[in-house]
């Protein structure tokens, strides 16, 4: 989902922002035992919560080549 504006300036100019959210998914909890913690395994052990959600924004100028195309008979 997303949401974005765009204004024309000129005949052949244009300025743009978009913002657009991602949802990739679940989240996933995953568990991650530190190595130098030998004896004690599950005090080393540490559950981490990953996201995989994206935020993007998106800034454009454009420019629009030749003009309106007119039928010549």
């Amino acid at each position: 989902m997303g949401t974005g504006l765009e204004y024309g300036f000129s005949p052949n100019w244009s300025a743009a922002i978009e913002y657009d959210h991602l949802v990739h998914g679940q989240d996933r909890t995953i568990s991650l035992v530190n190595d130098a913690v030998v004896g004690w395994l599950r005090h080393g052990v540490r559950q981490s919560r990953i996201r995989q959600d994206v935020d993007l924004v998106t800034v454009r100028v454009n420019y629009r080549w030749g003009g309106p195309v007119i039928a010549k008979y």
